[in-house]
């Protein structure tokens, strides 16, 4: 039973030696580019602080490298340990102390790698018979705590472990009198850097349960103001299905009483019916800024393009079937994707040549067709800056065209450009 229990540790630790050695890969290096953190940003007064904050950080480490393998070199180089007779000359001293220093100007870009080899350097350090009585430098001991802690917060919990215990075993070989000393010395990076990165993890999972909630609260929010349009057409129907039940028995005057009573019996589900909309809408309904103007529909796609031609915008329009009678459901939706569309087109894409399609094929059900394709910005022509709080766009657009049980497509074209396609069924105007 023993065993059985210490197995999966056997296992865990064998894994983790495995990827410290080969198999293991580091999160991916940070950009160059990323911001100064907010407490340097003064470096801005010192001209420093306009460089790219990777960049500077990994010219940092760098000539702090050349430092240390000089003066590791100088160390080695000591008339002491010249003129012993095993000394292999100024160069092999160079060699070694680049060995044992160079992993830390590599440390930012590749963290494993540079620990894996400033432990084949430590551990060459130790087999060479020169130079004789010098089991670590100060540089490569520097080298190696700092790797260490790079690995324990880019690396996984299983690759840390590996790393952790071949450095522990490390040096209890290299040299058992100083291995208390430096296992507790290993101890202070392997902590600081789990810290950090639980602090970074929870930092991310914070911000990744935020970007949800937004997206979250953006398809609530859209699905809100697409039930209210829809609803407000569907109450204009259904208040004049209303109205005109209540008039035809006064336009007929031999209207038989079974067909009067068949026409009150409307009146009285259309009222129902326009009841219970009327309280859904005051639930969904915000209490301030609720619109109450007219929705478009592609009746106003003309005003839509020339707007967009205005903007500076190359638009060609090609119009196909009867898209005057369409119902104000179908309409309101197509106008919006197109709307949204073309906004999209503005302000990545200005001065593009854009194309806009919409047809209409009553067959079938009947299908209403969109397409907006736009190609590159136009010469001497530049993106306009994400707006904020933007990018729910394309969300609204393939909630719009759900909503009515249709399909909306965006993807970049090889040209450079944008296509946003969407096919809505246009529903039947009576039910049996």
């Amino acid at each position: 039973m023993v065993g059985d229990r210490t197995n999966p540790l056997r296992a865990v630790l064998r894994d983790g030696i495995l990827a410290a050695l080969a198999t293991g890969r580091a999160e991916p290096a940070p950009p160059l580019d990323r911001p100064w953190p907010a407490g340097l940003r003064w470096t801005r007064f010192l001209g420093v602080g306009r460089l790219p904050f990777g960049l500077v950080v990994n010219l940092f480490w760098f000539f702090l490298t050349l430092l240390l393998i000089s003066g590791t070199s100088s160390m080695l180089k000591e008339p002491v340990r010249a003129a012993a007779a095993d000394y292999p000359g100024d160069g092999a001293a160079l060699l070694v102390a680049a060995l044992v220093t160079a992993p830390l100007a590599l440390r930012d870009r590749h963290p494993l790698a540079a620990w894996r080899l400033s432990f084949a350097a430590l551990a060459l350090l130790a087999l060479l018979p020169w130079p004789p009585g010098i089991e670590y430098t100060e540089g490569g001991a520097f080298a190696a705590l700092m790797c260490l802690y790079t690995v324990t917060v880019r690396c996984s919990r299983d690759i840390t472990l590996g790393v952790a215990v071949l450095s522990l075993t490390g040096v209890w070989i290299k040299d058992a009198d100083s291995a208390p000393g430096a296992s507790v010395l290993l101890m202070v990076p392997l902590a600081v850097g789990y810290a950090v990165r639980v602090r970074r993890t929870a930092r991310r999972e914070l911000a990744e349960q935020e970007r949800r909630h937004q997206d979250a609260e953006a398809v609530l929010t859209e699905r809100q103001r697409i039930a209210r349009e829809l609803h407000d057409v569907v109450a204009h129907h259904m208040s004049m299905i209303a109205i005109q039940a209540e008039a035809a028995p006064y336009k007929v005057e031999a209207l038989p009483d079974e067909t009067r009573a068949d026409l009150a019996e409307i009146r009285a589900t259309a009222l129902d019916a326009l009841t219970e909309l009327r309280r859904v809408l005051g639930v969904l309904r915000a209490e301030d800024g609720a619109e109450t103007a007219p929705q478009p529909g592609l009746d106003r796609l003309d005003e839509l393009i020339g707007n967009a031609r205005s903007a500076g915008l190359r638009v060609e329009a090609r119009l196909d079937g009867d898209l005057a009678g369409l119902p104000p459901g179908v309409g309101l939706t197509a106008y919006r994707i197109l709307q949204e569309a073309l906004s999209n087109a503005m302000r990545h894409a200005p001065g593009a040549r854009v194309e806009v399609r919409v047809s209409r094929d009553d067959g079938e059900g009947g299908i209403v067709w969109l397409g907006v394709v736009n190609g590159p910005p136009g010469a001497g022509q530049a993106p306009h800056p994400p707006l904020p709080g933007g990018g729910h766009g394309l969300l609204g657009m393939r909630e719009r065209a759900a909503a009515l049980g249709g399909e909306l497509t965006a993807r970049p074209t090889p040209e450079g450009g944008f296509a946003v396609t969407a096919t809505l069924p246009v529903k039947a105007r009576e039910t049996t």
